[in-house]
């Protein structure tokens, strides 16, 4: 019986460690030949010299379960080197299918104290990075689907978000930004790319890795059993995303964590006004919109679970 991604292959960022060396398993293991892309910086903030070993252990380890696998060593918020890791897919596989985006770092502050450096640093590995892969896989896509005389092609993108971005994270002004923006650039490749046959969606992974040690550092993991924040509950949805059985999936938002997967709705107004008069005036909108609020606390925003119908963790 064919495995569901047999004879795809697919390109995952940040894959040597964490939910991305998760999920480029849960490809191969489903079939895919897999170029494993990490950069390899040591700090979680992308401090320290960079390396070759976390994406040439997780390449090894695919080919020692005897899947096919290459190590690509990029800095995918580079554009040059994010075409360069699309090319290795095309040129050792034959062509790109499947792009994980998933490469980050964390450098966190309050919004009074953040320097410039943190927010460029962060809004440039997570959302810079996510467009130069997906740039240059679109291209190829559309190029395919040229040279088959406009017929439709294969290819999914499943790009990382967060809920941060969702409910807000304070000490993480950067990191939030550049995960909202990777929503805002997933929905609009999903309308670009649909008449391609390519979809695009993303998902906000709840998962204890290093990225999220200090939000998880009051949930211990269970003496027996698997870790429900551990990255492997959130590998499955990215091979199905990634799979022939999501191509009617495009354009979505899905939270996934622990045994569990919500589909988030796109924003609906939850309340309209109209003006009497021509236009607004200060006194009407303060007759309609103060009530409207009273009952929330002075400085309230919005909590995670009129999101989500969640609880945040």
């Amino acid at each position: 019986m064919a495995l569901p991604l047999e004879g795809l292959s697919a390109v995952v960022t940040g894959a040597g460690r964490g939910l991305g060396r998760a999920e480029a398993l849960e490809l191969a293991r489903l079939g895919a030949a897999v170029v494993v892309n990490d950069y390899g910086q040591p700090g979680r903030d992308g401090s320290g010299e960079a390396s070759a070993g976390p994406a040439g252990e997780a390449a090894a380890e695919i080919r020692a379960r005897g899947g096919r696998a290459v190590a690509h060593t990029g800095d995918v918020a580079d554009f040059r080197q994010a075409r360069e890791l699309v090319d290795v897919a095309i040129t050792e596989f034959g062509r790109l299918d499947i792009l994980v985006n998933n490469a980050g770092i964390l450098r966190d502050r309050m919004v009074f104290s953040m320097t410039e450096d943190e927010w460029d640093a962060v809004i440039r590995v997570h959302l810079k990075g996510h467009f130069n892969t997906t740039r240059f896989a679109a291209a190829h896509w559309r190029e395919r689907s040229k040279a088959a005389g406009g017929e439709r092609v294969y290819g999914r993108i499943v790009n990382t978000s967060s809920e941060a971005f969702l409910a807000g994270s304070a000490g993480q002004p950067n990191y939030a930004a550049a995960k909202g923006g990777i929503v805002g650039l997933t929905t609009s490749t999903a309308l670009a790319l649909a008449k391609y046959g390519v979809t695009a969606n993303a998902i906000c992974p709840r998962a204890r890795t290093r990225m999220t040690e200090d939000v998880f550092a009051g949930f211990e993991r269970p003496a027996e059993g698997l870790d429900p924040l551990a990255p492997e509950h959130v590998a499955p949805l990215v091979g199905y995303l990634a799979s022939p059985a999501a191509a009617r999936v495009n354009g979505q938002l899905l939270v996934v964590h622990g045994g569990m997967v919500a589909i988030v709705e796109r924003p609906r107004v939850q309340a309209k006004f109209d003006s009497k008069q021509e236009t607004f005036s200060y006194d009407e909108l303060d007759a309609l919109l103060t009530p409207h609020y009273a009952d929330r606390p002075p400085g309230e925003t919005f909590a995670a679970a009129e999101v989500l119908g969640l609880k945040r963790g």
